[in-house]
This record gives structure tokens, C-alpha cells and sequence, in this order.
């Protein structure tokens, strides 16, 4: 005879899981439009949160190969602000530097020269088209290292070219002078006198853009013709990284030692630098705003299940009283809950993924996949659709199966 405690253990109802997904599956198919509107929230808000930091890393990586490119060592020291009068560099200032700082790799001056360069005498001289000329000496021949740049065509100035009426462009001057090449050995007008075209530079995209528009010749001739004198514009310094701070700080005392506030040292770079933290700052506002969405689309889905639990008393009703437990009730509801969340969670990821991957080709910029905001969006959903469908969940399995089946009155 078999005991009631196993007859009763033999009847007990029994849903296996892959019942209960089948079950949650049909709950969220049978209301397709319902379905994909509620998923649209969870996705909206993952789809945020990664294309958020996608294209944050792409900005970012952007900018740190701007600042390798340009060099982060590199000082550019002007006049300061003088108390009295106009500050300006004293003349033996890179001499001073270069002897008394051995850790500067390079140091190289420019000289503001008081002519106007055209392309001929028949061009009026208020014509110069913002194309400004200064000069540089023999100890100057190092400048493109400083300041990264290169020869588009021709070649830079040597210690015989510094000497005669010669000249290289930066590539805004040459376009605005018509020369587009050497052939013929052309030559411009700087102020009634004739000076060869020997090379025209690269274009400097980010930094030292004012050399696009400048005309450089030697001092020594440009002294003699338009009596420029010898007192730098501008120098331009590379330092060894580790080294830059305290060279930064000895620099004023060495180019002017009577009056080193009148000497101003700046790092262009920290500009670039200064954006990368101003887009960390940026994204981690988006970052709290698609965090609040994803917040909104979890409330969504608790209240679309907690609708769902109403409309289906009657299903919920017929399942309790043909032996399904409250247990198997709450799962049905929380699986519903966590799939309808994670549908949301994958077109999220999907549709994040693509943004940044179309972000990085219309910017040219390396497509940084956020792997681990990839895998930070999915756990997401996962848990918000869980903790949304816990109420509904509990909701539906208290309900008491006489009452679910009763028809509204």
C-alpha cells in the first residue's frame, strides 16, 4: 500500500524550466507591439550608454595621437607682459638657453621682419594677403624639430641659403603667392626686392599655424635690406618629457635674467590635453543620463507586467487551479520580465555598437569598440528586468484561483 506522503510527492505539479521559458516566451509573443515598444526603452538607454563611451574613447584616442604627433615636450616661450613697456625677448635669449640648459634638445628662434612679400612689383604692397615674413639665423636651422614640421617640397633653409635672398614658404603663403612648384626657379617681391623660392612647408593643421601664413628668410639679409633687428618673436624649445616641468620653471631666469616675468613659457599641447579631460567630464554626465533612462525603461517594463498580471487573471486563474504553484507563476512572470529586458538590453548593444562604428567612419577616427560597457549594458538589463518583474511576479502569484477565474463584474 503506498504511503499519502509519497502519493502526495507523486502528484505534486511539476514545470520543468524549459517549460516555464516556453511559457514566458508566448506571454511576450502574443503581444508583439506591445513587446517591442517596451523593449525600445531598455535599448534606447544601453544604446546611450555605449555609444556614449564608444565615442568618448574615439575622441580621446584622437586626441592622444594628436598630442604623440605634435610632441608633448614642446615649449613656446614670447615676450611676457612688461610693467613699464612693451616686454620683449632679449636678443641673445636662444644662445642663453641653449648654452645654459643642456636639456633642451632644440631651440630655435624666429624674427618678426617689417616687409610685405608679394608675388611681383606689380602686386600693390597693401596686398600681402595676411602673409606675414620673419627671419631666422644659422643657429635657427633646427626649427621644423621643435615644431614637427616637414618640407611638402624643395628644402629647408642651410647655413648658405640664410645668407642670400632666399626664402622658405609655409604652405598657406605659398597658395596665396601662386607658387605651387620649383620649376622655373620662381622668385617673390618682399618689399621691392627679389628673394628665390627654395622650399614650401607641410601644412601645420593643429599647432604653430601662424608659420602657414609666414615667409622666412635669413636675418642677416633681412637686416641689411629692411634693418629688422635682432630681437626674437618667438622661440620654440623641445624638451625630454621628464624634464619638462623643471625646465619650464628655469627657462624665464635664463632668457632674461633682469626681468624674467617679461618672458612667457607655455605648452601648446595642454590645450589638447585639457579637451581630453573636458570629454571625460562630458561623458560621464551622458553616462548618468542613459544610467536614468535605463532606469525609466526598467520602471516601464514593471508596469507593462503589472498590466500583463491584470489582463491575464483569468490564464493565471486556470493555471493555479489546474496545479500550478504559486512558484511556477512568479518564475513565468519573472522570466517574461528578464526576457523582455534583455531583447531590449541585445538591440541595445546592437544599435550602440553601430553608432560608434558610424561615428569613427564619418570622423576617419579608429572605431573603439567599449567592450566592458558592452558587457556592463547586458548585465543591465539582465538585472533591472529581474528586479522589474519581481512585484508583478509576486503580484501573480498571489492570486487567489477562484477569484482569478471569476468574470469582472
Amino acid at each position: 500500500m503506498t504511503s499519502p506522503s509519497k502519493k502526495s510527492q507523486r502528484l505534486r505539479s511539476r514545470l520543468r524550466l524549459i517549460d516555464v521559458f516556453r511559457q514566458a516566451l508566448l506571454g511576450l509573443t502574443s503581444r508583439k507591439l506591445r513587446t517591442a515598444l517596451t523593449a525600445l526603452g531598455i535599448s534606447i538607454g544601453i544604446a546611450s550608454l555605449i555609444s556614449i563611451q564608444g565615442i568618448t574613447e574615439a575622441n580621446q584616442a584622437d586626441a592622444r595621437a594628436e598630442i604623440d604627433a605634435l610632441g608633448s615636450d614642446f615649449l613656446f616661450i614670447t615676450p611676457g607682459t612688461g610693467v613699464t613697456e612693451d616686454a620683449e625677448l632679449l636678443p641673445y635669449a636662444p644662445a642663453m638657453l641653449d648654452t645654459h640648459l643642456p636639456a633642451l634638445e632644440y631651440v630655435a628662434a624666429i624674427y618678426p621682419v617689417d616687409a610685405r612679400a608679394r608675388r611681383n612689383s606689380l602686386i600693390p604692397e597693401v596686398q600681402t594677403g595676411g602673409v606675414t615674413v620673419s627671419a631666422l639665423t644659422a643657429a635657427d636651422l633646427d626649427l621644423l624639430e621643435p615644431v614637427n614640421g616637414s618640407v611638402a617640397f624643395g628644402r629647408f633653409h642651410d647655413t648658405t641659403s640664410v645668407e642670400i635672398p632666399s626664402v622658405v614658404l609655409g604652405s598657406l603663403a605659398a597658395e596665396r603667392l601662386g607658387i605651387r612648384h620649383l620649376i622655373g626657379h620662381p622668385t617673390i617681391n618682399i618689399s621691392g626686392n627679389n628673394f628665390a623660392v627654395i622650399g614650401v612647408l607641410n601644412e601645420f593643421e593643429i599647432l604653430n599655424t601662424d608659420l602657414n601664413r609666414t615667409v622666412l628668410v635669413g636675418l642677416n639679409v633681412a637686416t641689411e635690406l629692411f634693418d629688422t633687428p635682432d630681437t626674437p618673436g618667438a622661440i620654440y624649445a623641445q624638451v625630454p618629457p621628464e624634464q619638462l616641468d623643471e625646465a619650464r620653471d628655469l627657462i624665464p631666469a635664463q632668457a632674461n635674467p633682469a626681468a624674467p616675468g617679461q618672458v612667457a613659457v607655455s605648452r601648446p599641447t595642454e590645450a589638447l590635453e585639457i579637451r581630453e579631460v573636458i570629454d571625460e567630464t562630458f561623458a560621464r554626465i551622458l553616462q548618468a543620463l542613459a544610467l536614468i533612462v535605463l532606469a525609466v525603461g526598467g520602471i516601464g517594463i514593471a508596469n507593462i507586467m503589472v498590466i500583463s498580471v491584470i489582463e491575464r487573471r483569468g490564464e493565471i486563474g486556470l493555471r493555479r487551479s489546474l496545479g500550478a504553484t504559486r512558484r511556477h507563476i512568479a518564475s513565468q512572470f519573472i522570466i517574461e520580465s528578464t526576457m523582455l529586458s534583455m531583447l531590449g538590453g541585445l538591440l541595445g548593444v546592437a544599435l550602440g555598437v553601430a553608432i560608434v562604428v558610424g561615428y569613427a567612419t564619418y570622423k576617419d577616427f579608429e572605431a573603439i569598440i567599449p567592450w566592458f560597457w558592452l558587457s556592463v549594458g547586458v548585465g543591465a538589463a539582465f538585472v533591472l528586468g529581474a528586479l522589474a518583474g519581481l512585484y508583478p511576479a509576486w503580484r501573480a502569484s498571489r492570486l487567489d484561483p477562484a477569484e482569478a477565474v471569476r468574470p469582472a463584474a
